[in-house]
């Protein structure tokens, strides 16, 4: 009856190394798209602060693509305020993510942690 257990354990232990291995890959994309909005974020809060030195009739041009568009000082600014709204938004996104993934592989150790004791227990 000791072969059935070890099997048993054996295919809990994998799997859980399965979905460790992929909770911390998606945790590290994670924590990578979170730093790539940080400085998104940051890119913005600067050029909106250095675009508030400058008066209300100096020509402004938005980079797109491999041209320059003139707009308007209040239309980039608006446009500024946006990127940071979705990137502070996309950010709280990913940290509630992150928190689930640790939780459930947490909760996995500890389903095997509990076999572990009950197979010893018997």
């Amino acid at each position: 009856m000791a072969a059935p257990v070890d099997l048993e354990l054996k295919k809990a232990f994998s799997e859980l190394q399965v979905k460790m291995i992929d909770t911390q890959q998606k945790v590290k994309l994670a924590d990578l798209q979170i730093d790539q909005l940080t400085r998104v974020q940051k890119l913005a809060k600067v050029t909106h602060k250095e675009m508030s030195t400058l008066s209300d009739d100096t020509p402004l041009y938005e980079g797109v693509g491999r041209m320059f568009i003139l707009q308007s000082k209040e239309e980039i600014n608006d446009q500024l305020t946006e990127k940071q709204k979705t990137a502070q938004e996309k950010i709280k996104e990913l940290e509630q993510k992150k928190v689930y993934l640790e939780r459930s592989v947490k909760e996995a150790e500890d389903n095997i942690r509990e076999m572990l004791l009950s197979r010893r227990a018997q």
